[in-house]
């Protein structure tokens, strides 16, 4: 399965809804998401990763680049992350520079 991801951005939350699969062949789709995402200097970033199958180092990175390009003091919240794309956050220690939490929350 391939990346969709949309974007909306509204009182100072931009939030994008991310599909599929992140991975070396789209995870420049989702650098381009980000980008439109922080233009307009969000205080909290909210990825809504329910239906997030898979996460490589690249789309590792891309989350890295969001992070590099928010404000200091805004938030990076990842949203419904199933346990495979978490165990893969986890492993670099990604997950002490976002917030993860359960869906509904």
């Amino acid at each position: 399965m391939g990346f969709q991801g949309k974007m909306h951005a509204e009182n100072g939350v931009a939030t994008i809804w991310l599909t599929g699969e992140v991975d070396s062949r789209s995870a420049h789709q989702l650098n381009e998401l980000i980008v439109d995402a922080v233009s307009g200097t969000p205080e909290r970033l909210v990825l809504l990763a329910e239906e997030l199958t898979y996460l490589s180092s690249a789309g590792l990175r891309s989350l890295v680049f969001a992070h590099q390009k928010m404000r200091q003091d805004a938030e990076i919240v990842l949203v419904g992350v199933r346990p495979e794309v978490a165990e893969t956050i986890r492993l670099t220690g990604f997950d002490r520079s976002i917030v993860m939490q359960e869906a509904g929350d």
